[in-house]
């Protein structure tokens, strides 16, 4: 088979890297990648968001499996496009990327199935949402733009300074474009975070081994919010209890809906968890592999992801048993300094050839390879990801090999999986 991969960051390096090991692969594209996914793919420069450019590229090179791995272009109907021209493609249609694309829609689809989550309000007017913030909230509060915003549409608001400063920024100086015209403004809720992955083709869920991602950009989780600065997996405060609340409570109501919506969901769920003292709540839904929760997520997959991604889109599911690494993997994001605000690019990335390869993958998310070296091209540039018979141990391996790697301004967290 010939294979396409649409994206360009670490996930996307990860999804490569894994698609290689099939053996019903032949070749493998991927638009645009990056430095590090070049070596495993030929890379193809059309932006992830050219629709046209991605459907007439996979229509001309006869490509057998399209992975639309970023949440624009499913927004946007790139599989609802590649189907269209005869191309088998693996991911949600635009109306099921919705689920993520409208925080607005995931809420009330919450909300009209029961599906536990945070109270909450949604406005599209600056004015009266100032006016709730001011007289009817407690502290902190949470705010999100409606829209897709990179990973960075999310405030927790301490006081109302705060929380007026982030609808100022979303609704009035759109910093997030027309992402932020509506925003979800919600009730704060505590407790340990989950990720949990979930294959499914509408009908059939298997779930994924869990994951932890961190969002702030500095160490004890502080600092402004980002794509994401490392992720574990597994997590140690997901029992076997937890899960079967969060599947009978959220996962089998929540692809019921969609299918009772008109919307049927097939692809990648990601369900974004809060651990309450009430029980699990959703604290948002994307509509694919997270990032960089797939890069701890698929090197513990043992299964021909190949074989996944077909039976998903011929809606056989049911035959597929997914077998699991039972090692524990961390994963540690070098970027950019400066990053998720203002940074330079261009800075040759030394120490990749010192990399210790034994249970330890290197993904790249915003690099450039030319003439033999890899240079910076991104806020997060690397994924350092390590395999351990613990999670201690998968943490400091990734450490250890982050060590050996350097570029001028790199900057990472050091506690990653550590609390």
């Amino acid at each position: 088979m010939k294979v396409l991969v649409v994206g360009g960051g670490g996930r996307e390096h990860a999804l490569v890297w894994k698609i290689r090991q099939s053996s019903m692969v032949k070749e493998v594209y991927c638009a645009p990648g990056n430095g590090g996914i070049s070596q495993q793919a030929q890379c193809v420069d059309i932006p992830a968001t050219d629709i046209g450019g991605i459907t007439k590229f996979a229509v001309e090179n006869k490509i057998d499996l399209a992975v639309v791995a970023p949440d624009d272009p499913l927004a946007l109907g790139a599989v609802d496009k590649l189907e269209e021209k005869g191309i088998r493609a693996f991911g949600p249609s635009k109306a099921a990327a919705a689920i993520e694309g409208s925080k607005v829609f995931a809420k009330d689809l919450m909300k009209k199935y029961g599906i536990p989550t945070a109270p909450y309000r949604v406005f599209d007017n600056f004015v009266d949402a100032r006016e709730y913030i001011t007289t009817c909230c407690s502290f902190p509060v949470v705010i999100k733009a409606d829209g897709l915003a990179l990973g960075k549409g999310v405030i927790i608001a301490k006081d109302k300074g705060e929380a007026v400063e982030a609808l100022d920024n979303m609704m009035v100086k759109k910093i997030f474009n027309q992402a932020g015209q509506r925003v979800v403004i919600e009730q704060f809720i505590t407790g340990p975070e989950v990720s949990l992955l979930a294959f499914t083709d509408g009908e059939t869920v298997l779930p994924m081994v869990t994951s932890q991602d961190h969002k702030r950009a500095y160490d004890n989780d502080e600092g402004p919010n980002t794509g994401g600065m490392g992720a574990f997996s597994p997590s140690p405060y997901y029992s076997d209890a937890v899960h079967e609340r969060v599947m009978d409570e959220i996962v089998h109501p929540t692809i019921k809906a969609m299918k009772q919506e008109g919307r049927p969901f097939k692809g990648v769920l990601y369900f974004g968890l809060m651990l309450t003292e009430e029980g699990p709540k959703v604290l948002e839904y994307n509509a694919r592999f997270g990032d960089p929760e797939a890069q701890v997520v698929i090197p513990r997959l043992k299964n021909d992801l190949v074989d996944i991604f077909i039976k998903t889109i011929e809606g056989r599911l049911d035959e597929v048993e997914l077998e699991w690494d039972s090692r524990s993997a961390a994963c540690i994001v070098l970027a950019s300094g400066g990053y998720p605000k203002a940074y330079q690019k261009g800075y040759e990335i030394s120490g990749l050839d010192d990399i210790n390869h034994s249970d330890c993958m290197v993904f790249h998310a915003g690099t450039l390879y030319k003439d033999g070296k890899y240079y910076t091209n991104g806020g997060r540039v690397l994924g350092i990801t390590a395999l351990g018979e613990s999670l201690k141990g998968a943490v400091e391996k990734a450490y250890e090999n982050v060590k050996r790697i350097s570029f001028k301004d790199m900057h990472f967290r050091r506690d990653i999986g550590c609390k």
